[in-house]
């Protein structure tokens, strides 16, 4: 019987290659994506040591307050007033009443108890914290991770900082953090807090930098560094870490619309806070600078009619009478660019730099005055109890007339221009709609300069409103309730 031979068909040498090419390259697929997913896992910061380094520095601080007769203070709440205001209004309601579970009515005579957080500086038992934390405060008793309740005696407050120095009484060979430097943070860094939320003891909560220089309506003198870090009723005073185990910063206020966390908190650079401490440790009290001007926000309007190119630096609406800036030569309507070289993006920017200039030292500032910079050498003097680089808002009001820009003006009487201390101007006794308006200029305001033409009677204003420019943005200086503000009017 013939053989019969078969053939089996063997594959092509180049489709054997891309087989096993393709299985290779699958193979390091897959490789790289599980060793990237272990390298990310790795990557993400791991607290555990750093909590147990600094753990024993950190304190919980509660403070005893008998109301004054009359003073409807609140009885029990743990919660100070002004945490309380950052809670909706029914909870405002529920732990100021009667229901309180903390039990009484506001006005009696039961003493309030609150808390927060803090953490110790020195060995011999330097605390810091926020002022709020203990405002009033009769007893104060700081608790240590150990579970030792030491009292604490109030050594000074700066209410503008929101800051406090406690001393721990019969403190001896205390824990205590580091202190790092807040002016080396980076946006976007890990950084973790330690603090007593609601009362529970040293809870730890983790996040990043969301942003530096942040300014608040309440503290014109901080330039708070804000955080994703879950803050909260009784976090107030305590320690912000980085990931060297430092404290960079003390968490001091949140934004809140619930009355609880909502991923925006705010601290106070401890760069800030020490310059304060020192302060407060050695003279009781503490000294900023001063410049004395009244200051607002250059916004791309106003940008184009100082001939701007974008908005940026401190508009000055006003210079106080006696203050360094005025004896310096600062005048109202320059454009503050830089402070000793630093530059100023935002109005904001500027109070913090002034207060932390020592007093008596001269500081240079670089100014926009008719289109062109120029210099000035200012001597830094003492702020005042009351006053400083404040920020120019401009209030509303009502009216009806009409004339040039939609206003009527008269001469400013004489009563008028000395109690305002203005030399000049016209005061605006009707508006309607039209430019004016829309600018903000309302009755009762006095002008005394449009597109940086002084305005010293209304002849004078006349002119000027003759000749401004069609279709571009002017500045009007206008004093309003004792104060300076530049509005911006599109003729």
């Amino acid at each position: 019987m013939p053989r019969i031979l078969t053939e089996v068909a063997q594959p092509e040498p180049a489709v054997r290659a891309w087989k096993v090419l393709g299985a290779l390259l699958m193979l390091s697929v897959m490789v790289s994506v599980f060793w990237s997913q272990g390298v990310s896992a790795r990557s993400l910061p791991d607290f555990t040591e750093l909590v147990e380094d600094n753990a024993g520095a950190v304190v919980n601080i509660s403070t005893t307050t008998t109301p004054k007769a009359g003073s409807g203070a609140m009885n029990g709440s743990p919660f100070s007033e002004r945490q309380l205001e950052q809670l909706p209004e029914f909870f405002q309601d529920f732990f100021r009443g009667p229901q309180s579970p903390f039990g009484g009515a506001p006005g009696n005579a039961e003493p309030r108890r609150s808390m927060g957080s803090g953490f110790i500086v020195s060995r011999d038992g330097y605390v810091l914290t926020n002022n709020h934390v203990v405002e009033g405060a009769d007893e104060i008793i700081v608790r240590l991770n150990d579970r030792r309740e030491l009292p604490a005696k109030l050594v000074g407050t700066d209410p503008r900082s929101d800051m406090a120095v406690l001393k721990i009484e019969d403190g001896d060979d205390l824990p205590v953090v580091e202190i790092g430097r807040s002016r080396d943070l980076k946006v976007g860094e890990w950084v973790f807090a330690i603090g007593s939320p609601f009362g529970f003891d040293y809870t730890v909560t983790a996040g990043i930098v969301s942003a530096l220089g942040r300014s608040l309506p309440t503290e014109n003198y901080v330039p708070f560094i804000q955080t994703d870090v879950a803050i909260n009723p009784g976090n107030s005073g305590g320690p912000l870490f980085n990931l060297d185990g430092d404290v960079v910063g003390i968490n001091s206020q949140i934004y809140t619309r619930s009355g609880g966390f909502m991923g925006v908190s705010f601290a106070i650079p401890i760069d800030d806070a020490m310059n304060v401490f020192r302060q407060i440790r050695d003279t009781g009290m503490v000294a900023r600078g001063w410049l004395g001007v009244l200051i607002q926000e250059v916004n791309r309007d106003l940008a184009e009619s100082f001939g701007l190119r974008r908005p940026r630096g401190a508009l000055v609406a006003e210079v106080m009478d006696g203050s360094p800036a005025q004896e310096a030569g600062l005048q109202s309507g320059d454009i503050v660019l830089e402070y000793d070289g630093e530059e100023i993006q935002l109005s904001s920017d500027l109070p913090p730099m002034v207060g932390r200039t020592p007093i008596g030292e001269t500081a240079t500032l670089t100014v926009l005055r008719g289109g062109e910079e120029m210099t000035l050498d200012v001597e830094i003097g003492k702020l005042p109890q009351q006053g400083g680089e404040q920020q120019a808002k401009p209030a509303e009001s009502d009216s009806s007339s009409s004339a040039p820009l939609g206003m009527t003006v008269e001469p400013i009487p004489d009563e008028l221009a000395d109690s305002l201390s203005v030399d000049g101007g016209v005061v605006v006794t009707n508006v309607t709609r039209g430019p004016a308006f829309e600018a903000g200029i309302r009755p009762r305001d006095v002008i005394t300069e449009i597109n940086r033409k002084e305005v010293t009677s209304v002849d004078e204003f006349m002119d000027v409103v003759e000749s401004l420019p069609k279709d571009r943005a002017v500045s009007v200086r206008v004093v309003r309730q004792g104060r300076a503000v530049y509005l911006v009017m599109k003729p």
